[in-house]
């Protein structure tokens, strides 16, 4: 049975992820930022881990713990994969300075912390993996949402280009880390 305090947390993730990934991706196309693509694609594979939280509390689709715990690693480590391809394939691109980009990270820097946060709280309660890997990658958002936009920022005032393909690298080492500890079942110290 799906704990009233999970469904409320996943729904809300959930909801500021479309958002966030939309806004994200839109602002990607018009500015030709890799950081903002790489974001707005962190953000669809939020929602994918919320998704599968959300699965293992339902009945007719029940995942036991190793296998949502997992399928949380194998979401952080195709994040990172998605990111490096991502920065290789954008280099170089003329880009245009993104004020919804700007505006969409510095939301995600308040709200996503705060996310991580009661996941992680709830995810201790119940002992669950999934929940605090999927606290983890709310926490990686939070994270990437700094530096995106440290870098959309950076290129607003100076026009440095190349910052923007670095703060999309710099989350990967993060990523590829976290997607270990979930692997293992190490996603908060649960146990």
């Amino acid at each position: 049975m799906l704990p009233q305090k999970v469904a409320w947390l996943q729904g809300i993730t959930l909801a500021w992820m479309a958002l966030e990934c939309g806004v994200s991706l839109w602002a990607a196309a018009h500015s030709h930022s890799v950081a903002l693509l790489a974001f707005g694609s962190d953000s669809l594979v939020e929602m994918l881990s919320a998704t599968v939280v959300l699965l293992q509390f339902l009945p007719r689709f029940s995942l036991r713990k190793m296998y949502a715990d997992r399928a949380a690693a194998v979401l952080l480590f195709a994040l990172a994969v998605l990111v490096v391809c991502i920065a290789w394939l954008a280099r170089g691109r003329p880009m245009e300075t993104s004020r919804v980009g700007i505006g969409v990270t510095a939301l995600a820097l308040v709200v996503m912390p705060v996310l991580a946060w009661m996941k992680r709280r709830q995810a201790r309660r119940m002992n669950n993996r999934a929940l605090a890997a999927d606290a983890t990658q709310s926490a990686t958002c939070a994270y990437l949402a700094g530096v995106t936009l440290a870098g959309l920022a950076i290129y607003a005032v100076w026009q440095i280009r190349w910052v923007d393909t670095v703060a999309a690298l710099v989350a990967v080492p993060l990523l590829i880390v976290e997607g270990g500890r979930a692997w293992r079942g190490e996603g908060c110290g649960c146990s």
